[in-house]
């Protein structure tokens, strides 16, 4: 599964001068049915500073995060857990279009000595939370990308986050984390394995 790309009936990609364009206008609308003025000195660039935000924090939304795993080296003698912790992430929640961030550590059992660079499983987190997400399918995503690329034994992938839609409003539940976790393969259905790569990770 390519998690990135968008299938032949969906969207056309357009240019960054017109996303711009697009986002800028939609802001100045947002301002004006707030009540504001987007002439006043204040909120003058607003719209524009607004529309280059989105670019940057969603850049992730036309790129495939496999290719930081196409280029792949073998250690024979390596067939134990390979783990990265802590890799600090922000992602936007599709629902409020608000921010949620926090650490993501992601382990894989390598078959055959196959493994990726460690920064590559950082730029594949960065890649697919710079879009609009949910916390739950980001840690999916990242586990079903290391998994179709490296086709590794068992891959484990846990994520702890604060989401500032439930900080900034409704319940303003601020300072609560929420916790996912997605196995795949043998740190599914090995207790042993899942168990003891569990504890490396929250450790």
């Amino acid at each position: 599964m390519n998690c990135s790309k968008t299938g032949d009936a969906g969207p056309q990609v357009k240019s960054a001068a017109e996303v711009q364009a697009q986002i800028e206008a939609a802001v100045r609308s947002i301002l004006e049915a707030l009540g504001e003025d987007p002439g006043r000195e204040g909120l003058l660039e607003t719209p524009a500073r607004v529309a280059r935000m989105y670019q940057e924090v969603f850049a992730g939304r036309n790129q495939d995060p496999a290719v930081h795993l196409q280029t792949q080296f073998t250690a024979d003698a390596h067939e134990d857990v390979v783990i990265v912790k802590d890799i600090s992430f922000f992602s936007m929640c599709e629902h409020h279009l608000l921010p949620f961030f926090g650490k993501a550590s992601v382990a894989y059992l390598p078959d055959g000595g196959r493994l990726a660079g460690l920064s590559k499983l950082a730029r594949v987190t960065h890649t697919i939370a710079a879009r609009p997400q949910l916390q739950e399918r980001l840690c999916a995503q990242i586990a079903d990308t290391l998994d179709q690329a490296l086709r590794p034994r068992g891959v484990m992938v846990s994520i702890e986050a604060e989401h500032m839609c439930m900080a900034m409003r409704g319940v303003r539940a601020d300072k609560s984390t929420t916790i996912t976790l997605v196995t795949r393969g043998e740190l599914s259905t090995d207790p042993r394995l899942r168990s003891e790569t569990l504890r490396l990770l929250r450790d």
